[in-house]
């Protein structure tokens, strides 16, 4: 394994990319107003992101895959669906099943993505010496 660590702050910013482009998808999907909608999307799911990550303590490794990249997720997705539904903003099963999985693909694919590169970088410089 690697030692090579993300820096935290891109690691934070792709995280609340993934829950802004989760919202804004949603909210084009249903032909809202952007502008009216995205804070009410977009709270629960970032609120919960940040529980995620001082829950998992995630900037000592941030695109750690597990157990940091899938407890994030899960916190996010649970921890913004129930905030969701505290706040009367509903809960169709549907939102909840495209909840999921969209964040797994994004919130999970960017910690992949990293973990690919890192073993391509472990494999050139071991084959480098």
């Amino acid at each position: 394994m690697s030692t090579a660590r993300t820096p935290v702050w891109p690691a934070v910013a792709a995280d609340a990319v993934c829950v802004l482009v989760f919202a804004v998808t949603g909210i084009a999907s249903h032909d809202e107003s952007m502008m009216t909608a995205l804070g009410r999307v977009v709270w629960p799911f970032a609120l919960a992101a940040a529980l995620g990550w001082a829950v998992t303590r995630a900037w000592h490794d941030p695109a750690r895959i597990w157990p940091t990249g899938v407890l994030i997720w899960f916190v996010t997705v649970a921890g913004g669906l129930a905030l969701r539904g505290v706040s009367g903003q509903g809960l169709a099963w549907t939102f909840a099943l495209v909840t999921t999985l969209f964040l797994a693909i994004t919130m999970l694919g960017w910690r992949a993505l990293v973990a690919a590169l890192r073993r391509g970088q472990a494999a050139r410089s071991g084959t480098d010496g």
